[in-house]
């Protein structure tokens, strides 16, 4: 089985840990580098102000104040010992073709993909694949998505299941790519025995990752032996959700401290 790993370049933990833990089970036959422009970043920002409005905004950007300064630090040290256990794991990054770029559908992406011949893409970047780059891989491409589908759509699928107490659907969904946002066939849901005093939803989505990898590659192995099939979300509540505010943050740390008083 072939695959290519799409990440950003920032994130040394997708780009050599999961790239190693990808080799030890397929071959691993290129990595897409996302190394977004500042352009990006602010039509990012743009969009997110459009949606949710000025106030909204201002509690999204505090949120990410308080993060950097409060929570960045001992998340950084969490993501370095856990990049060192995958290293002891999985051996280093290999040495396998790699190609930058800003955007994921960027004509030069297509052409490594078709020429890597993947069977499957695992997607682990924040802008949305295009149809022409879905329809590569023999098997498709799949996301490691923090939180449950369809229930907990977009990117911080975990903070909101936490900010809403809906604990047990703190988790990741293997999800197969479609043209929607978080939309398309899923293929298993992941958990772990998250603690959420000490452990902050970056670290919670990433954890939730490394604590399921065993599992993630066989259930690759059986989608590829067509023995996998997609669980039957319909009739099942559906929402996307935006970047995480800090009063949601405040009442869930609020919440979770008063569960924990004996």
């Amino acid at each position: 089985m072939r695959s290519v790993l799409i990440c950003h370049a920032s994130d040394a933990f997708d780009r050599e840990g999961l790239a190693a833990w990808l080799a030890s089970f397929t071959e691993l036959a290129g990595v897409v580098v996302l190394d977004e422009t500042r352009a990006q970043r602010r039509a990012r920002v743009r969009r997110e102000l459009r949606r949710v409005g000025l106030l909204r905004f201002v509690d999204v950007v505090a949120m990410r104040v308080y993060q950097r300064v409060a929570l960045a630090g001992r998340d950084r040290a969490w993501l370095k010992q856990a990049l060192a256990t995958l290293r002891r794991r999985y051996g280093p990054a290999p040495d396998v073709p790699q190609i930058m770029a800003a955007d994921v559908n960027d004509a030069k992406v297509l052409t490594f993909l078709r020429q890597a011949k993947p069977d499957l893409v695992l997607a682990r970047c924040k802008q949305l694949l295009k149809k022409k780059l879905i329809a590569v891989p023999k098997l498709g491409c799949f996301v490691l998505h923090p939180g449950i589908c369809p229930e907990y759509r977009n990117a911080h699928g975990c903070f909101w299941a936490l900010a809403q107490r809906d604990l047990d659907r703190v988790g990741m969904t293997l999800l197969k790519v479609d043209a929607g946002v978080d939309t398309g066939p899923v293929y298993g849901y992941y958990r772990y025995a998250f603690d959420e005093l000490n452990e902050s939803h970056v670290v919670i989505q990433y954890r939730v990752v490394m604590e399921n990898l065993g599992a993630l590659a066989t259930r690759f192995a059986e989608i590829a032996a067509g023995s996998a099939q997609p669980l039957d979300t319909r009739d099942r509540a559906s929402a996307t959700w935006g970047q995480p505010w800090f009063t949601r943050y405040l009442r869930w740390q609020h919440a979770a401290a008063r569960m924990a008083v004996p």
